[in-house]
């Protein structure tokens, strides 16, 4: 069992491109897939049959897990056993018929530029290396929409200070994202200065790094957000999800075109895009 998961997974990284974070969501599903329908009599997931599912199902409705955490471990369920059916491992998928709870679809929260002011002028009233670092990583993620995990996967090589865009990749796909004069100029004192206070070992490749000198992970980038967030009094509205969606929803607002956007965005579908058709953040 534990073979044909990473078999799918190598399957989902190789032929797919799925990111990192989304094969390891697969994995905990997975995971779980096999834990109870072993508890719950079956020798595996292989063997699983429709009942087996259906407790499984069960289960994680008695566990209140949101409509969203089972719909994704349905889909996962599905997407497993229909791999097991194409490479002749199971001859049929027994998972096809599980019926996944209804999702209200949530607007993404959006700042307004006021409100990111509020949030930027938290790391301007520091003078650490670590707060010259943030304020430059929240001005590049409002500004060019990145995912966090884009965002600290960055390194010095990706960013062309001289025709203003970095490389970022997510999954398979890469793609090259263009910024202003004003993002430009930040990274070039950042990467000539700033980083240096944060650099022991100058074999060290990334971009943003922590105290210690390594790559910031994407948990610890989290943590810095969530804590200005506080401090300027914006709570939980502020988020890294969130500066990427106000990012999409003020260009759009703005005149950019949805396939522009879709591209700097790294969306694979123009659905994905659309949702932020429905936002109307201020400009003020």
């Amino acid at each position: 069992m534990k073979k044909d998961i990473v078999a799918f997974l190598e399957y989902l990284a190789d032929s797919k491109g799925r990111s990192p974070n989304t094969l390891a969501a697969y994995r905990n599903d997975l995971n779980q897939l096999v834990t109870i329908t072993e508890i719950s009599g079956g020798d595996g997931v292989i063997e699983s049959n429709d009942e087996l599912l259906k407790n499984y199902l069960f289960s994680l409705r008695d566990r209140k897990y949101s409509p969203a955490t089972v719909a994704r471990k349905i889909a996962s369920a599905k997407s497993f056993f229909k791999f097991m059916v194409d490479v002749g491992r199971a001859k049929n998928n027994p998972a096809q018929g599980l019926l996944s709870p209804k999702i209200k679809k949530h607007v993404p929260s959006v700042l307004s530029p006021s409100e990111f002011h509020r949030l930027l002028a938290e790391p301007v009233k520091l003078s650490t290396p670590e707060a010259k670092r943030d304020k430059v990583m929240l001005e590049l993620l409002y500004a060019t929409g990145l995912r966090v995990t884009e965002l600290v996967s960055l390194d010095t090589k990706d960013i062309n200070l001289e025709q203003g865009y970095l490389y970022c990749s997510h999954g398979n796909s890469k793609r090259r994202v263009p910024f202003d004069h004003h993002i430009a100029k930040l990274l070039k004192d950042f990467v000539n200065g700033d980083r240096f206070e944060l650099l022991y070992d100058e074999r060290e490749k990334a971009l943003f790094l922590n105290r210690l000198g390594k790559r910031l992970t994407r948990q610890g980038f989290w943590e810095i957000v969530k804590n200005y967030a506080a401090k300027a009094g914006l709570g939980g509205k502020v988020t890294p999800r969130a500066l990427r969606h106000s990012f999409a929803a003020y260009k759009l607002q703005t005149g950019a075109e949805l396939r522009d956007v879709q591209q700097l965005l790294g969306h694979a579908y123009i659905s994905s895009t659309r949702v932020y058709e429905q936002m109307r953040p201020t400009l003020r």
